[in-house]
């Protein structure tokens, strides 16, 4: 199967500027780019999406260059519903240096990153308007999806004239790249189209792009950082263990169009796993697969081997064998309580609001509904002291079946 019918058989192609592209991406070898705003110090899950798409592209011969958008990124695309917030120039600079340094690692150093700022910065207003603004007619920017949008509820000129920045940043890389094909999410068509329009009028010459469908979640809600469900690709801001948790727990009729989209696996293998989901769906294999496969491409095979004894240790209650660090990362997110003297665990469970008396304190121990690192403890007159901490820092107290509090010693 050939480049543009796998990019199709994985649902990665909405918009298409012309079916010359089609032949091109088969049997050419062409230099285009993708690009991002640098409104975060980290990408994540939603950009992946179109990171992968670009590394198919690149892995068949073209060559990819990623746009980090340091002067757009000072200005803010427009948004649906409302005009983004302004970020100083050291935020972007900062988000800046997050970015490329997981590019190059997502890429291996095999990306060509580039900044409009580098090119942006220098170009005064009145040569903005000669040069580019010219060229693009007010009625065809009016008609753009995103801008029509909100000419109810008001567009400054500042989002306005976004599309036209990055119409430039697509002449500036034809010009000195050779850089013919820009790929987006679907929300970027009417840029790339500008783009495209200027390259046109101003070169004569054809340049091409394609846009991919925005990945939704289950809630019909695309992955981001403005939609309140970021999963980060940093690993210090959404832990390979809390990205296993959600892969994992993908809804079933999700998993086999996530796979096609974040991975690298085979027609044939994603077939196989499309069966093995269909007749056994117990067995989530087509979600263990999807969880190894991107947490190994994002972090190295170790972090995915950690993120699974974590995620094993949990599901089997075998607290004790995590580390200290692995207990950090699972229980993240539960309550947390500090001591530093030695208690009875009625009086622990109480003070830590595990239990709010002692005769609930009593009933809990007596009906074996309190584990301590895994182990049921049902004797009340247990002393909790730091023998009984992994690693002399932390207790795993569990009450039930799920509710789980994290003791931590000063």
């Amino acid at each position: 199967m050939k480049l543009y019918e796998d990019l199709v058989w994985r649902g990665l192609i909405k918009d298409i500027s012309s079916d010359e592209l089609i032949d091109k991406l088969n049997n050419e070898k062409l230099t285009f780019y993708w690009g991002t705003d640098p409104t975060a110090d980290s990408l994540h899950l939603g950009h992946y999406s179109s990171l992968v798409t670009a590394k198919r592209l690149a892995n068949y011969g073209h060559h990819p260059i990623l746009l980090v958008g340091g002067a757009t990124g000072l200005i803010g695309d427009p948004r649906p519903t409302s005009e983004r917030d302004i970020i100083s120039k050291e935020e972007v600079s900062k988000n800046l240096e997050g970015i490329t340094k997981q590019v190059n690692k997502i890429f291996e150093g095999k990306a060509e990153i580039v900044n409009n700022y580098d090119w942006t910065n220098s170009l005064s207003i009145l040569d903005f308007l000669r040069d580019v603004g010219k060229y693009i007619n007010v009625n065809y920017m009016l008609d753009k999806d995103i801008i029509r949008r909100r000419l109810d509820t008001g567009i400054t000129f500042a989002e306005f004239a976004y599309t036209l920045i990055q119409g430039n940043d697509f002449l500036h890389l034809f010009v000195e790249k050779n850089c013919t094909l820009q790929v987006e999410g679907s929300d970027q068509w009417g840029n790339i189209t500008t783009g495209i329009d200027l390259i046109r009028k101003k070169l004569d010459k054809t340049a091409y792009g394609f846009t991919m469908p925005l990945i939704l979640d289950k809630d019909g809600k695309k992955f981001g950082k403005s939609e309140g469900n970021a999963l980060w690709l940093d690993k210090d801001k959404t832990s390979s263990y809390e990205l296993y948790q959600y892969l994992i727990n993908a809804d079933d009729e999700l998993v086999i169009h996530y796979l096609k989209v974040f991975t690298f696996l085979t027609r044939e293998e994603i077939e196989e796993l499309e069966k093995s989901n269909n007749l056994h769906p117990e067995l989530r294999e087509a979600h263990k697969a999807l969880a190894r496969e991107i947490i190994t491409d994002l972090h190295g095979k170790d972090e995915y081997v950690k993120a699974l004894k974590i995620s094993e240790a949990l599901f089997s209650g075998k607290i004790n064998e995590l580390s200290s660090n692995e207990i950090e990362i699972g229980f993240k997110d539960v309550p947390n309580f500090v001591i530093s003297n030695d208690k009875s665990l009625i009086d622990l469970l109480i003070e830590a609001n595990i239990a709010s008396s002692k005769r609930e304190a009593r009933e809990f121990i007596n009906g074996n509904a309190i584990s301590i690192n895994g182990e049921i403890v049902n004797d009340e007159n247990t002393v909790i002291n730091k023998s009984f901490a992994i690693d002399n820092k932390y207790i795993v107290i569990r009450r039930g079946k799920k509710k789980y509090y994290l003791i931590k010693y000063m």
